[in-house]
Order: C-alpha cells, then structure tokens, then sequence
C-alpha cells in the first residue's frame, strides 16, 4: 500500500493553516505545515510532496521568494505550486504568481470546494505518475532480465499484471481529462499532456514486449 501523498501547507498564520486543513481533511492525503519560507524549504529537503499551497504574504521570506529557490532547486522544481494571497494584493501579485513559477493563484476567501477540487486532481496526477514510475520500473526489468532456460513463465506471470496496472492507470487518466474538462481548468493542461506522453510511451515498450 503505497503511502499518502503529503500536501505543503505555508502561512505564517495559525488560523489559515487550521482553515486549510479542515478544507482538505476529507481528501485521501496527508498535510504538513510550515510557519515560513525557510520552514518550508527545510520540509522539501526531506519529504517528497505532491503540491505546494503556498501564502504570498510572509514576513521574512515571502511567498515569491520562497517559490524561486523551490524552482531553483532540481529535487523539487517540479512540484505544482498554488499561490494563496488576500482579494486586495497588489494587481501585479497575479503576473508574479506565475512568473515565480505558480500552477494556480486563489484570492482569500477562496471556495473551500475550489481549492478542494484542485487540490484533489494534482493529488491524483502525483499518485498516477507514483503508480507509473513502478510500472515503468517493472517494464525496464523484463527488458533486460536475461531469464535462464525454464523460467520463461516468470515473464508470462508478471506481463499480465503490469498490463492490468497499464489499463488502470490509463483508466484513471481518462476520469482526470474528463474532470479538468467539465471544470474548464486550463492549469491542469500541461501535467495531463505530460502523464499522457509517459503513459502512451510506456504502453509502447509494453507492447513491442508483448
């Protein structure tokens, strides 16, 4: 059973992190918070996360800044960022969200159900692209095992699975593209086409394999 994907909670503030954390409490992940920009880059040096709701406005290290040394670093650059910041913030606080690298940039208050139903779809694209790297594993593994004589049927046993696992994680992709479709979120188009070009590379080798 793999393990729940950890969630990035960042706000200075007490009350935000607790108001965050109620909001997600009913998805399938686990959050963890950071007080800082600093506590917060001390958190990926050893976590792995599946996104970043990040507070534009800290003191010390803000937000922005923070977000440039995450993107800056190569073990973490990857990692969606949504920024979170007040309705009345500065007007370019928007262009600077994305330019520092953002997803995503939600004024507070914010829908709770906004904020849950993105954060719940990159939670799904991190554990399908989790599932994909195992099976990606799996594939290179039959590839270059050099099975000895009379145990060609290991190959025959696990061959099966991993397609059954292919057709799932394919299965899953489909749901996601639906969901972004019917919530017209053009964020999400980049990460779909990207697990879409790893999955259909994988589905290749499998079936030169087969």
């Amino acid at each position: 059973m793999p393990d729940r994907a950890k969630i990035l909670l960042v706000d200075d503030r007490e009350e935000n992190l607790i108001a965050l954390e109620a909001i997600l409490s009913s998805l399938d992940l686990v959050p963890v918070r950071a007080r800082s920009g600093e506590e917060a880059l001390k958190a990926l040096l050893s976590t792995e996360f599946a996104l970043i709701l990040l507070d534009v406005r800290m003191p010390g290290m803000d937000g922005f800044e923070t977000a440039s040394h995450i993107k800056r670093r190569e073990r973490t650059r990857n990692i969606p960022i949504i920024f979170l910041t007040v309705v009345d913030s500065a007007p370019d606080y928007a262009f600077r969200s994305y330019a520092a690298g953002a997803v995503d940039y939600l004024t507070k208050p914010f829908d709770p159900w906004v904020l849950r139903a993105k954060v719940s779809v990159f939670v799904e694209l991190y554990n399908m692209n989790r599932r994909l790297a195992e099976q990606a594993g799996m594939l290179r593994e039959r590839l270059t095992a050099e099975l000895p004589p009379g145990q060609a049927g290991e190959q025959g046993s696990v061959l099966p699975e991993l397609s059954r696992r292919l057709t799932a994680v394919e299965s899953e992709l489909a749901r996601v593209r639906e969901l972004a479709r019917k919530s017209n979120d053009l964020t999400l188009t980049g990460p779909l086409s990207d697990l879409a070009d790893r999955l259909n590379h994988l589905r290749a080798g499998f079936d030169a394999l087969t």
